[in-house]
């Protein structure tokens, strides 16, 4: 896990945000399909909807999180569903636990 790399992503209230809804998925998403928002993830378009930004912008919010590994993508036809990195979650709280 790259410590700094996940700073970076956490240092937008967008970002931040997404993470947080993405705690509790049913409790901010309105979800029409029969795919299981706890197990797979929340649709790209749903996060967008939510955020109130433009399809390009919430993509690039999500593909940061991803890379920084706090969230993880799973493509069904043609659309992906993201979901937090519990365990670099978990991770990095005891890092911060321990080590600042």
């Amino acid at each position: 896990m790259e410590n700094i790399d996940i700073f970076k992503a956490l240092a937008n209230e967008h970002r931040l945000q997404i993470l947080y809804w993405l705690k509790n998925p049913t409790d901010y998403f309105v979800h029409e399909t029969t795919v299981d928002m706890e197990e797979i993830g929340v649709c790209v378009g749903e996060i967008q909807r939510k955020l109130g930004l433009t399809q390009s912008t919430t993509s690039h919010y999500l593909s940061v999180l991803q890379k920084a590994n706090l969230l993880t993508a799973t493509r069904i036809g043609k659309w992906t569903y993201y979901r937090r990195n519990e365990t670099t979650l978990s991770e990095l709280s005891a890092f911060i636990q321990s080590e600042l």
